[in-house]
């Protein structure tokens, strides 16, 4: 089947397309002089191509020969790579998409953990100990979680468009003897956050207004993990902005109450209608009573010396007759952003809820470039792998998302023009979800028929699942066309 399109393509004219097949969408994304030595990073240059035309699948089924295989693995053990190199390209790139937009951008930040099964699991190290029941005689067991952990930032505008990592750390843990009698013994308010794991939160703010500058632009966006005063001091020294799930009830106005008592005094400044879907998997619309108050926020008592009190805006959204048997919604989300109207109250709301993008970003991670799969045995080959992933999983969510959001888009936003005839060849124009012919939602959505989207007029826009299942299918289909253009020039 590829040789027979790849004829009609070549057919064409044979020499233009193989001089547009050589660029790689990847070119964008890499800095070959990141790295300490050139031959790394020309190596770097074939095999985030080599895994990325193959996504999902295994180094040495990405390489195909074991010469290929065995650079790959020489370059993920290398001591002269670091992740930050490989990742210094795609920084790069996200500044300069940064640039291209106008208005506030969203940094992201969250969490997550790579689970792997080791015979020698401290090679890698730990994520956390769980409760695996009792042993015979009652006794509670525990369990160390071998693993990695990942704390990035993404940069998504206000209509949900990832425009690409600012910020990513990995580390592990080594033991956790003792920690839950430590915390019993400490006020954890009262140690620094310099020697807490999240003073990763400030490194990654830090870290993300240095590479995209226009701090004023930029809004830390976090759940209640990210409920740190330090931070929210940080981000105001900064000069940038934040807003956060709040999950402390802090001292407010003359430190002799608390923020929710100063918001039940408040009535409702009117209703936000949301879908959400129920235990059964219907969708249903949900009636939210917002109110909202800029009160003077204090901070913890153990820190009043070091930190002044802050005018945040509060907004609580609650759910309205929430029905019995289930708990009612609710938002308590605090910023430094000025909230006036119900308007600009439910804006910020809808900011909030474009936090789901990065747990979309990490379940490509996970499911599209099959993490926790690779049988890699140290953290520090592990973490030069996750990098290279994490480029890869941006792209499609990058795409399947900007199928969304612009998709009257001209189609080379997005795919080469071989790509584009390809995808002329292989499907018809007919059964599109009724898509403006020639845009960029139009061949995307073709692109996600080929990874098994049906394109009905009742389905949603293809998810990442199809777009990248899509891609898989088409870079097998290029470089058919690519060898039969070839073998046509060769006559």
């Amino acid at each position: 089947m590829p040789s027979k399109h790849a004829k009609s393509i070549c057919s064409s004219d044979a020499n233009d397309t193989l001089a547009t097949s050589a660029a790689h969408w990847t070119d964008a994304e890499i800095d070959d002089s990141a790295f300490k030595d050139a031959r790394l990073g020309r190596r770097f240059s074939e095999l985030i191509r080599q895994v990325g035309d193959r996504m999902g699948e295994s180094i040495p089924y990405a390489c195909q020969d074991w010469a290929s295989t065995k650079a790959a693995y020489r370059f993920l053990a290398n001591d002269r790579v670091e992740e930050g190199e490989i990742l210094s390209g795609h920084f790069a790139a996200t500044r300069d998409r940064f640039g291209r937009t106008e208005g506030p951008i969203l940094l992201i930040q969250d969490t997550t953990e790579f689970v792997y099964k080791r015979e020698r699991p401290r090679d890698i190290g730990f994520t956390k100990a769980i409760n695996s029941g009792r042993d015979k005689l009652g006794r509670v067991r525990h369990h160390k979680l071998c693993g990695m952990l990942m704390h990035s930032s993404l940069a998504v505008t206000t209509e949900g468009l990832p425009l690409g990592l600012s910020a990513v750390k990995f580390w592990t843990r080594k033991a956790f003897k003792g920690t839950a009698q430590l915390k019993k013994r400490i006020n954890g308010t009262r140690v620094p956050i310099e020697k807490k794991e999240s003073v990763r939160w400030l490194d990654n703010l830090r870290q993300s207004i240095a590479l995209l500058g226009a701090p004023g632009r930029c809004i830390h966006v976090g759940d209640r993990e990210s409920d740190i005063y330090e931070l929210f001091c940080l981000t105001q020294e900064l000069g940038a902005h934040f807003l956060i799930r709040a999950c402390v009830d802090r001292l407010a106005g003359d430190g002799g109450h608390t923020i929710a008592v100063e918001m039940e005094e408040q009535t409702p400044k009117g209703l936000h209608h949301v879908e959400m879907r129920d235990d059964k998997g219907d969708v249903i619309k949900v009636a939210l009573e917002v109110r909202f108050k800029r009160i003077l926020v204090r901070p913890p008592i153990g820190k009043q010396k070091r930190y002044p009190a802050l005018s945040l805006t509060i907004i609580h959204a609650s759910e309205r007759n929430a029905p019995k048997g289930r708990k009612p919604l609710e938002w308590k989300l605090m910023t430094d952003l000025q909230v006036r109207t119900r308007a600009e109250a439910i804006e910020k709301i809808n900011w909030y809820a474009m936090r789901w993008n990065i747990k979309v970003f990490h379940k490509v991670l996970k499911s599209g470039c099959k993490a926790e799969e690779s049988k890699l045995r140290t953290a520090e080959r592990l973490a030069n792998l996750m990098a290279v992933f994490c480029i890869l999983s941006w792209r499609v969510l990058w795409l399947t998302m900007l199928n969304r959001t612009a998709p009257d888009a001209p189609p080379e936003t997005a795919l080469t023009a071989t790509e584009i005839g390809l995808l002329d060849r292989l499907i018809s124009d007919t059964g599109n979800r009724r898509c403006r012919t020639g845009t960029l939602s139009f061949y995307l959505t073709k692109l996600a028929r080929l990874g098994g989207y049906l394109a009905r007029a009742s389905d949603l826009p293809p998810g990442n699942v199809v777009i990248w299942r899509g891609l898989a299918r088409l870079t097998d289909i290029e470089l058919g066309a690519e060898i039969g253009a070839a073998g046509f020039v060769g006559n």
